[in-house]
């Protein structure tokens, strides 16, 4: 896709400032990285990262059951939070693939706002409207709110310094202002470290992004790309649609299942999961870790022997390892287990990767 044909986000020139560097994703013209991808990583780790992902898409189910409703179609039950939470689900077809992973805030009985994955928020707003009864709404609402992460252990001290919350439980949320401008903040984030996500008004997002920025900045954080985002999400064992999680791909393959309501009376794929579940899944995902020196990528033959037993579904250099890391979908008959030793084929060298079930390092969400 040309540059041209690419969508771009309510700070888009904020970033050209900045000199980032940018590359396409999910249609949208992404900033990949500014002052460096590993730096970027580690400022999130050791420090706090802003990131911009407000390409994620954003929709609002209203009516009277919009709650009851979504939560016959989407798979984590809804029924577990209440109004101020929010909940990671997935919305499966009847074969059990997933249409798209996303979160879930319940506002009240009559209204969740949800974010999809960019790329999918079309499919996703239209299933539901195709399935959603007369009294209940459903609107795309993608160019409505930006998105900002504020991630790391120095995040909550940004957050303090611009007068706005942070005493909520993890996944929960608050609808505050900033400057007289609402925003929404969520403890939440995709990168293993304590953080938040803020959607403000769209026209709003700059003022924000600017006085977020420098905060992080005096923070000793800096302005984060996509390029981290992977990098971070990778050591976390986290899935990315279209890799860990596809059409192809069930919840039950990538050990998602933890976030669907198997109890609930319906959902989406509920049978075709459940029985997946029960006669046991085809395919695993799990993690591997170079232990010689290379650097793993999505779609490389996992092997044991001269015999193909999975393939990789992610992979990138982690920098906090200082190593090459994956995840991959092992064959489920092959019995590849934790601590097995693979070889992973790198453009015709094999390499050498131990076996393990994420996240790579050490999660602080919480």
């Amino acid at each position: 896709m040309s540059a041209s044909n690419l969508s771009q986000g309510p700070i888009h020139a904020v970033h050209t400032e900045l000199g980032a560097s940018f590359a396409p994703f999910g249609g949208w013209e992404m900033p990949v990285s500014y002052a460096g991808t590993v730096g970027e990583h580690e400022a999130v780790r050791n420090a706090v990262g802003l990131f911009d992902v407000s390409h994620l898409g954003k929709a609002t189910v209203r009516g009277q059951g919009a709650a009851d409703f979504v939560n016959s179609v989407l798979t984590n039950d809804l029924g577990r939070i209440r109004p101020g939470k929010a909940q990671y689900t997935m919305l499966c077809t009847d074969q059990g693939g997933v249409v798209d992973d996303l979160i879930a805030y319940y506002v009240a009985d009559d209204e969740i706002f949800l974010v999809p994955n960019a790329a999918n928020t079309a499919s996703v707003v239209a299933r539901l409207r195709e399935l959603a009864p007369e009294a209940i709404t459903v609107t795309d609402e993608h160019r409505e709110y930006g998105v900002f992460a504020v991630q790391g252990p120095r995040c909550a001290e940004v957050l303090t310094a611009l007068g706005l919350p942070t005493e909520s439980e993890y996944m929960a949320y608050v609808d505050a202002e900033w400057e007289g401008r609402p925003v929404r903040v969520c403890r939440s984030g995709y990168t293993g470290e304590q953080g938040y996500e803020l959607l403000p008004r769209w026209d709003d997002a700059e003022p924000l992004f600017r006085a977020l920025l420098a905060r992080v900045r005096a923070a000793d954080g800096q302005v984060a790309g996509l390029g981290a985002r992977d990098t971070l999400r990778t050591e976390m064992g986290y899935p990315l649609h279209g890799h860990e999680l596809s059409l192809d791909i069930s919840p039950v393959q990538a050990r998602c299942g933890w976030a669907v309501g198997w109890k609930k009376p319906e959902f989406g794929g509920k049978a075709a999961l459940t029985q997946e579940k029960s006669a046991g899944p085809r395919r695993t995902l799990l993690g591997i870790k170079a232990i010689d020196r290379g650097v793993l990528r999505q779609g490389q033959t996992v092997l044991r022997g001269d015999v193909s037993v999975g393939e990789t579904t992610s992979g990138t250099f982690s920098p906090t390892l200082k190593v090459g890391i994956a995840l991959a979908l092992f064959d489920t008959e092959a019995g590849i287990e934790p601590g097995a030793e693979v070889e992973v084929d790198v453009r015709g060298r094999r390499l050498r990767c131990e076996v393990l079930r994420p996240p790579f390092v050490e999660p602080n969400t919480k």
